[in-house]
């Protein structure tokens, strides 16, 4: 079993350096996955490779689903930057020593806006829309009482007007809890896949091969060939315990280092304060030493009650600054029975 958690850390690892250390920022496809999910996770500053016991451990680390005994939902909505919208879904489900399997759903929705050219700058009448779109499913496995294994496979997909182009990722993570106060050590590998690339009708185009020759065919259908994008790849590493836990108080402390594709390395710290597991409060802080970041504090709040005897009600709220871009709030509602 050591083999295999050795091999399993070098394979997430070498992974992990396929990506840059240059800030790349824009050159990816699919940005929106790297929108992290789940109130509780964001307001614990993103912070959430090690702890990964909800269902937005789907996104965060997918080997956590395996840890949990409960049937679990999660919810949640965000008026994202510039007034977009972006809501997640999320489910996972134990079977016994048979694994987890989990369900996830992301989408980011741009809204309508009008259709305008360089000669009709005020809009042609016309409107489009565009979106984004991502669905999971999940696998996990404990293979020791301390070591879980999980993995997702992604269908992702991006439109704009007639044009879309669409792609496939794995996510593959660990999760190993040692004896010392419930430290946790959690890796993750996420969005490793094909590249996009969009096409559409609009890329027709009718071209003329050779305009020097008179009675020729002048209108050959063409295709314009538009760049193909990789995905937001991205590796992170993250540790978590309770350095303070008693039957009234619990106090959960954590760090992210992450290392992506498309931009610097980071660093997230995170803390989560409950009372009797009923009331949580929560901070953070994302993208320390981040090169050029923008993003920094994250506060959040939740509350916890149990009712019709097993299920488990959950509402949690997170604040998080994005400096000139102000901020992004999330609220998420969860279900555990």
């Amino acid at each position: 079993m050591k083999k295999i958690v050795i091999v399993t850390l070098l394979l997430l690892t070498a992974a992990g350096l396929r990506a840059g250390d240059v800030a790349k920022v824009g050159v990816t496809a699919a940005p929106f996955l790297s929108i992290g999910v789940g109130a509780r996770a964001t307001g614990m500053g993103g912070a959430f490779v090690g702890t990964a016991d909800d269902a937005s451990a789907l996104y965060w680390n997918p080997a956590g689903i395996a840890r949990s005994g409960d049937i679990q939902l999660l919810l949640m909505h965000t008026r994202w930057l510039a007034d977009l919208k972006f809501n997640y879904a999320g489910f996972s489900l134990p079977l016994g020593a048979f694994g987890s399997i989990g369900a996830s759903l992301t989408s980011l929705d741009y809204g309508d806006m009008p259709v305008r050219t360089t000669d009709q700058p005020d809009g042609t009448g016309e409107i489009f829309s565009s979106s984004d779109l991502a669905i999971g499913l999940s696998y996990a496995r404990s293979l020791t009482d301390r070591f879980s294994i999980g993995f997702n496979v992604k269908y992702i997909t991006q439109s704009i007007w007639h044009e879309n182009a669409d792609g496939f990722a794995i996510d593959f993570g660990t999760l190993f809890v040692t004896g010392l106060r419930g430290l946790r050590i959690g890796a993750a590998l996420t969005n490793f896949g094909t590249d996009m690339r969009m096409e559409g009708k609009d890329l027709l185009v009718y071209q003329d091969i050779n305009p020097n020759i008179l009675g020729n065919n002048d209108r050959i259908p063409a295709d314009l060939q538009t760049g193909s994008w990789a995905l937001p790849l991205s590796f992170q590493f993250g540790l978590a315990m309770e350095p303070w836990k008693s039957p009234l108080h619990r106090l959960t402390v954590a760090a992210d280092a992450i290392h992506p594709s498309d931009n610097t390395e980071s660093v997230n710290l995170g803390m989560e304060y409950g009372f009797r597991e009923m009331l949580f409060l929560r901070a953070g802080y994302r993208d320390l030493f981040l090169r050029d970041r923008e993003q920094g504090f994250t506060l959040g709040a939740g509350f916890a009650s149990r009712n019709l005897g097993n299920l488990l009600i959950q509402l949690d709220y997170a604040y998080a600054d994005f400096g000139r871009l102000e901020n992004a709030q999330r609220f998420s509602f969860s279900l555990a029975f």
